[in-house]
């Protein structure tokens, strides 16, 4: 077996799996089912990668992911815009699954993102439990709306919808609530999250589940993985406004609609957002400041492990 370090790029469709290696610049595929990954493992085990690389594409690379971490291989997913981005950067304009696969293997090579663990099967099921929530209130929402302007011949059916949607909604806020009190190592940080006025349970089992890294992070490198950190846009003279994108957009969303309530009853939160707004900073300015706040002290408190207590605005 030759030292020479090996990087591989893996491009997930439904139907197959479209592997590359560098630095030989062999590709090839298999198809994406159970017999498939089976010989995928075994040839990668065969070649000991320094790193594998895969895209994140909704679910459709969490089995292979699961057995290429099972058979003791270093696996990370990425964004899909970061083998693109590199492909493009080396003259490579052209789409095919081929040239995806070989622009995440030199994102690999060139990168070298920290292979990331993936959640226990509890952690994955409750985070499909909020993925699902979250598709059930934008049909409960799209349906409400529809509601205002239909026709009366059809109201009555879009009614029905609504109240099965409102049902379902229900029951998965319960099944969601069931699975975090099941469990001693969720339920203690649940309870630190929701202690801070302003945060309620959609909020504390979003982070829970979804942001793992919270309380193991600094303020800057939380703030960036949520997408909350203003980004610079400066070139030569000109300064442009500082702006929040990327992150994950999910926890993001509901940050936000958890901050626009917590600025009333929170004082700490409530004094900053005045403040901002006093000296002219325009409302989602500072709102989207407010967020970044939130987030910082749930990452102190969960830190330390202490809940929020009446005092700590006089030390905010």
């Amino acid at each position: 077996m030759s030292d020479a370090q090996v990087f591989v790029g893996i491009d997930v469709s439904q139907a197959q799996l479209d592997v590359a290696l560098r630095p030989t610049d062999d590709s090839g595929h298999v198809q994406n089912d159970e017999l498939g990954i089976a010989g995928l493992v075994e040839r990668l085990r065969t070649v000991q990668p320094t790193l594998v690389v895969l895209e994140a594409t909704g679910g459709l690379e969490v089995p292979v992911t699961g057995a290429l971490a099972a058979a003791g291989l270093p696996v990370v997913g990425v964004n899909p815009r970061h083998g693109r981005d590199v492909a493009k950067a080396t003259g490579r304009v052209a789409k095919t699954d081929t040239l995806d696969a070989r622009g995440r293997a030199h994102f690999a090579e060139a990168v070298r993102p920290t292979p990331r663990p993936l959640p226990e099967a509890q952690a994955q099921a409750l985070s499909a439990l909020l993925t699902r929530r979250r598709q059930l209130v934008q049909r409960l929402t799209a349906e409400r709306r529809r509601l205002q302007t239909a026709p009366q011949r059809i109201r009555a059916d879009i009614q029905a919808h609504i109240t099965w949607l409102t049902r379902r909604l229900a029951r998965t806020d319960a099944d969601v609530a069931a699975a975090m009190h099941a469990s001693p190592l969720w339920r203690a940080p649940d309870e630190i999250l929701q202690s801070m006025p302003g945060v309620g349970p959609i909020l504390s089992r979003t982070l829970v589940a979804e942001v793992p890294e919270l309380g193991g992070l600094n303020r800057q490198e939380i703030a960036a993985l949520i997408g909350v950190a203003p980004l610079n846009r400066d070139s030569g003279t000109v300064r442009g406004k500082r702006a929040v994108w990327g992150g994950r957009a999910p926890v993001r969303a509901v940050l936000y609609m958890s901050t626009l309530a917590a600025v009333r009853p929170n004082p700490v939160l409530k004094a900053f957002y005045e403040r901002l707004r006093a000296v002219g900073k325009a409302p989602k300015v500072a709102l989207t400041a407010c967020m970044r706040k939130l987030l910082t002290i749930l990452n102190a408190r969960l830190k330390h492990r202490t809940p929020w207590h009446e005092n700590y605005a006089t030390h905010a």
